[in-house]
Order: C-alpha cells, then structure tokens, then sequence
C-alpha cells in the first residue's frame, strides 16, 4: 500500500482543536449543575428540618375532684370466699366424669362417678343378713306360740295335781328362752339394718357432688384415674376431683402496711381498680379488718367487698385499691386549683412552669404547684379548667413557638 493512501487514512481519525474543546465545556456544565441542585437539595432539607415545628403531646387540665380525697393506696388480688377442691372420701377408681371447667354447677350437681362393685357387694351381703334374722324370727315366733299352749296345759294339769312341779318349771322355761331367743334375733335385724346403711353409704360415696352453686375452676380427675382422700400411691393418684368457686361470694383481699392501718375502718368506702381493665374504677367497702398482724411482712390482711358484682371480676386478679377519707369531713375542705399530669409540669430556674397550647404555638405559663396525689398535681394558681397543656415534648419548648400536636 502507498505511503500516501495511509497517511491520508490517519488523517481522517484526527479530532479538530475546536470541536475537541466544545466537548470539554459541555462535560463541565453538567458537573456544575448537578453539584448546585445537589447543594440546593441539601440545604433545603436542612433547612426544614431546623425549622419544623416540634412534636409534642397535650392533654386537658381538669378540675380537681370534690368527693373523697385518698387517704391510702394498696394492692392485692381478689378472693372467693367459697372456694372448695372437691374430694373423694373413699378410695376408688374414676368410671364417670360429668363437667367442664367454666360449667355453672349447682348445689347437688353430679359431678363424678367411682366403681361402685365392692359397695354394692357388701350392701347385698347385708340384706341377706337381715333378712335370713327376719325369717328366724318367724320361726322362733311359731315356737313361742306352741310354747305357751303346753304352758297353759301344763298349769291345769298341775292345778289338778296330776303333772309334776318340774314339767310346769320345764314348760315355764321352755316359753322364757324362745321368747329371749327372739328378742336376740330382732336385735340381730337392728345390727343387719345399721350395716346395711353403712353400706348404702359407701355406695353414696361413689358419687361425688357439688356442695355449692358455683363455677368449675378446674378439672383435676379423668375416667380411669384413682382417687383418693389422702395422698397415697404417689404421683398415680388424685385427691381431688374438681375445684368450684362461688362467684358471688368474691371480694378483695389486701395487705395494708400497719404503720398505716390506722386509716382504715369497717365500712369505709374504696375504690379497686383492676389489672385488667384500668379505666374502670369499681365501688367497693371495707367488709373487714383481720385482727392479727404478719410479723415478716409488718402487715394486716384487709378484706374488701364489692358494692355490687360484675361477670368481669374473677377470681384472682391483680387490683388496686384507693381507701377514700370521710365525705363529710373532705367536703370542709374541698381542694382548690386544677389537676394535670406531674410531666406537664417543669422546671425553669427554680420557677414551676407550664407550656399552654393556644393555637399552633404554645405559651409559657408560671404556675404555683400544690400537691400530688394519685397520679395527678394539684396546680393551686396559673391555670383553669379547659386548658390544654403540653405532657410531653421537647426540653428546649420557647414561649410562642410552633409545635405540631400528636394524635
């Protein structure tokens, strides 16, 4: 190939000084533009960040209650007062199981069944003694009858001097044994009825029923199982049947510390609180106060009735109660101020305040605090009913800032 053909051929692929520099400018602005929307974009954010509203959470001032103040808060749980494990009092083996847990039983309610075999076996050995002492009465009555015929024949014929002194002695004998005879075989008959209502009983002990109305708490017996009164045969036999509990006899029982169980008084109103439904406060009294003290714990068991019973109240169940002072007395000296949450209120140089919602800003309030009690502060001067204040929020809130409220 030429010389020249191959020179001209490189040439061609050469780029020109001025298109190679519009390339270079274009890349540049690209390059700068994005950095300067990137920036943009920054900023921005920054910027809105810095200046959003702060997210805070409100709630309502409220008057203070006029009825009876607290005098002392307790927990405990809530008791029966009828509560049985229903037993067998015989030994024996489970042939029948008639319940559930959570069935209404009544009084009398057939709860289980035993093997009954060996009962009935002993109660129809009875009869049949009492029976065969009946049957040899009748015939020991038979005998008395002829006896006293040949008694009676025996004293004419001796009145008439022709039978001996000793046939009438005979004869009078004869009558008094079979009549001794006889009152022996009717005690015999009373001695056959007394075992055959022992074993009449055994047989009744077979059947287990419920002493109370109440609600089957537990099942503690299958078909099959053995029972047992008292613990024998090691882990292969039950003592119990079923446990019942009497829901109408439920109440609260609490240990009161006894520093402080001068406060508490038969008959003294107290509101209970249950674990599971904390919105709900339930009238109760004060049923009574058990007269002895728990050396460990420095305590004294209170017992606390319902006013009235609920379906919702089960046996053992956390609750807390709030023993209330004397109405009349707390009436004189009804508490003043407002109530809010103790987190409303702050600290700021040593002066109480409070941030009032007004709006979507917020003021800051000094307030004169009081005291607390049941979760809640007395504010005694700062604030009135209907207030809204800050509970929750930043520890920086200035006096008419912007904030946005959560839901």
């Amino acid at each position: 190939m030429p010389e020249t053909t191959v020179k001209q051929d490189l040439g061609g692929l050469r780029i020109e000084a001025h298109k190679r520099g519009s390339r270079k400018t274009g890349k540049l602005i690209a390059i700068v533009f994005s950095v300067l929307v990137a920036s943009l974009l920054i900023v921005g954010g920054v910027y809105a960040y810095v200046h959003q509203a702060p997210s805070v959470q409100v709630a309502a001032v409220s008057a203070p209650d006029s009825g009876p103040q607290a005098l002392l808060n307790a927990s405990g749980y809530v008791t029966p007062q009828r509560r049985a494990t229903v037993a067998s009092k015989v030994t024996g083996r489970v042939t029948g199981v008639f319940f559930t847990e959570g069935l209404h039983v009544h009084k009398g309610f057939v709860l289980a069944t035993l093997d009954d075999s060996d009962a009935q076996r002993t109660l129809a050995s009875a009869q049949a003694d009492r029976n065969a002492a009946q049957a040899n009465i009748l015939d020991l009555q038979v005998q008395l009858k002829n006896a006293q015929i040949e008694l009676h024949r025996t004293q004419d014929l001796r009145a008439a001097g022709i039978q001996t002194q000793e046939a009438l002695d005979n004869a009078t004998m004869t009558e008094n044994s079979l009549r001794a005879k006889i009152d022996y075989a009717q005690a015999q008959v009373l001695a056959a009825d007394a075992r055959i209502k022992e074993a009449q009983q055994s047989v009744d002990n077979t059947v287990i029923s419920a002493p109370f109305d109440g609600i089957i708490v537990s099942k503690d017996a299958q078909v099959g199982e053995m029972v047992s009164p008292i613990s024998a045969g090691g882990g292969f036999t039950r003592t119990g049947i079923a446990t019942i509990v009497d829901m109408a006899s439920n109440e609260i029982e609490v240990d009161v510390n006894e520093n402080y169980i001068a406060r508490v008084k038969p008959g003294q109103e107290v509101t209970a609180i249950l674990d599971a439904y904390p919105d709900w406060k339930i009238p109760c009294r004060v049923r009574t106060i058990i007269p002895t003290a728990d050396r460990q714990k420095a305590t004294v068991e209170v017992r606390v009735a319902f006013d009235k019973l609920d379906p919702r109240i089960l046996p053992d169940m956390g609750v807390k109660v709030t023993f209330l002072g004397d109405e009349d007395k707390q009436a004189k000296t009804a508490p003043a101020g407002v109530m809010v949450a103790p987190s409303a209120v702050r600290d700021d140089g040593g002066q109480k305040i409070v941030f009032v919602v007004n709006g979507d800003h917020v003021e800051r309030h000094g307030v004169k605090v009081g005291t607390t009690n049941g979760g809640q502060t007395q504010i005694l001067a700062g604030l009135t009913p209907g207030d809204t204040v800050v509970v929750a929020g930043p520890a920086d809130l200035r006096d008419g800032e912007a904030v946005a409220i959560k839901r």
